[in-house]
């Protein structure tokens, strides 16, 4: 684990979480981060307490939510958040990814992006006092205490999860 010296796209990140008042602090890796559960190994947390951050299309405009790690988000629910049919949902490609966000698929942060995305979240996160999201590179991490994220992403908890 290493806190010195940031990525270019790890800076990004902190630059942007300095620019909502969020204090942070990036922890990076030497092994993978880049899936829910590779990151909860690295960091020594549950699977839940890790955010994945997934870039969908609603017809041709991209949509973020932030779902915990152990949830699979469900398309029909988020479709029916976005008031379109489920057909309409997709998951965006990497190219999406990157020209919405910024960031390469594996690190995206859940704030920051070049565009004006504001963010789904999964309930399932607010019980938590803290998670760890992606930031900027498939080996970098930061913690934040879920009220924190909804405040500075001005994001809207919802129930996305499939349910069993």
């Amino acid at each position: 684990m290493n806190t010195q010296s940031l990525a270019p796209s790890a800076q990004k990140v902190a630059d942007a979480a300095a620019a909502l008042g969020l204090p942070i602090e990036i922890v990076t890796f030497s092994e993978s981060t880049r899936t829910a559960e590779e990151a909860a190994v690295a960091i020594g947390c549950t699977v839940g307490q890790i955010v994945k951050s997934l870039v969908f299309k609603a017809g041709d405009d991209p949509v973020i939510a932030l779902v915990s790690g152990a949830n699979q988000l469900d398309t029909r629910k988020l479709a029916g958040l976005l008031g379109v049919g489920r057909k309409q949902v997709s998951r965006a490609d990497a190219d999406t990814v990157r020209a919405a966000t910024g960031y390469a698929i594996g690190g995206v942060p859940p704030f920051g992006y070049v565009t004006g995305l504001i963010p789904y979240i999964d309930q399932d996160l607010t019980q938590y006092a803290q998670i760890w999201a992606a930031a900027g590179t498939p080996f970098a991490v930061f913690a934040v205490a879920p009220d924190d994220l909804v405040r500075v992403t001005n994001g809207r908890v919802v129930d996305l999860k499939v349910e069993p």
